[in-house]
């Protein structure tokens, strides 16, 4: 959908209006989770508390409720905070959530969203930093949202909340406080349409959160050198928008893919054997990956910094590409 006015939000507020105005339109959303009401006390007080509370740090009860919340046809959205901790909760979303729509021949349903934080920026450490958005890639009947920019956090939180499915949103961290400028009125981002954000003919940057930003630059600072970057932000992880990443590839003839997540089995690693099998003949250089260190995340803010692939690295990697 578009509009011509738009308003300058953070990403943080952006996920609180999709909430304000998905449960204005549906009576069936509800929010609840950890620091919930607390954090989003005008949605408190405007839906009281038997739609918007806070609950225990106990991240399986808040995941098993929003399931069985789900199944008997209300549309949960829950925040279990910092990712790494999903772990507590693996089974209700994967084994329940994820599989009992098909366990059961389309009996259920699960329309709940899962929000949780991810990423380097606030130097948090390990236990509480861990971009663990692949575990969900390979996850049958979990879709997998991952936005860059304030606006897609609004647009694509609104798709979610309205999908019958299960929906794990990761919030990057180092964005949430970044403005943006979000269309006012109706705005909703289809899931499983990825954006190109610059065209380009040289070499396609293919990338999702806050890495986005990092090709941008990249590409920028390409254009003063003669070459032309493609930027294309996935937004959505699965399903994940091949049409348009092949059809960028196909038109560059090259690929550099980052994320901030490990290299091992991860979603740059996918995106790789699918222009291996489908766009092999148009390649002109093999696929390059930038990705996170495969190690736990620093509390260090200049080491947590120097974690995330950066700028002028995508430019060297785009460089020496661009060499052979």
């Amino acid at each position: 959908m578009t509009t011509t006015e738009t308003i300058t939000m953070t990403p943080d507020a952006a996920i609180a209006a999709a909430l304000a105005e998905e449960m204005r339109r549906d009576v069936r959303v509800l929010a609840f989770g950890e620091g919930v009401a607390t954090k989003n006390h005008e949605l408190a007080e405007e839906f009281g508390a038997l739609r918007v509370r806070n609950t225990p740090l106990s991240e399986g009860i808040i995941a098993g409720t929003a399931a069985g919340a789900a199944a008997t046809g209300l549309r949960p959205v829950i925040d279990l905070l910092f990712a790494p901790f999903v772990t507590f909760a693996m089974d209700e979303i994967v084994n329940s959530a994820g599989k009992l729509r098909y366990i059961s021949g389309g009996q259920f349903s699960f329309p709940m969203v899962t929000i949780v934080r991810t990423g380097a920026g606030w130097a948090v450490g390990g236990q509480h930093n861990h971009n663990n958005e692949a575990w969900f890639v390979h996850t049958p009947g979990v879709k997998v949202v991952m936005p860059s920019n304030a606006a897609d956090f609004k647009g694509l939180l609104k798709s979610a909340i309205r999908d019958d499915n299960p929906v794990m949103f990761f919030a990057d961290i180092g964005l949430l406080h970044t403005p943006g400028e979000v269309p006012a009125g109706e705005w909703v981002v289809e899931l499983g349409k990825a954006a190109v954000l610059r065209e380009g003919r040289d070499v396609s940057l293919i990338s999702y959160g806050k890495t986005v930003n990092s090709c941008a630059a990249a590409a920028a600072t390409l254009a003063e050198n003669g070459v032309s970057a493609e930027v294309i932000d996935l937004r959505t992880l699965k399903p994940l928008d091949e049409v348009t990443v092949l059809a960028s590839v196909r038109k560059t003839g090259r690929a550099v893919i980052v994320h901030e997540a490990a290299g091992p089995c991860g979603v740059g690693a996918e995106l790789a054997a699918i222009l291996a099998e489908k766009a092999f003949g148009a390649l002109r250089a093999p696929v390059v990956r930038l990705t996170g260190p495969d190690a736990p995340a620093p509390a260090s803010f200049p080491l947590e910094a120097a974690f995330v692939p950066s700028a002028d690295a995508i430019v060297a990697a785009v460089t020496k590409q661009l060499a052979n």
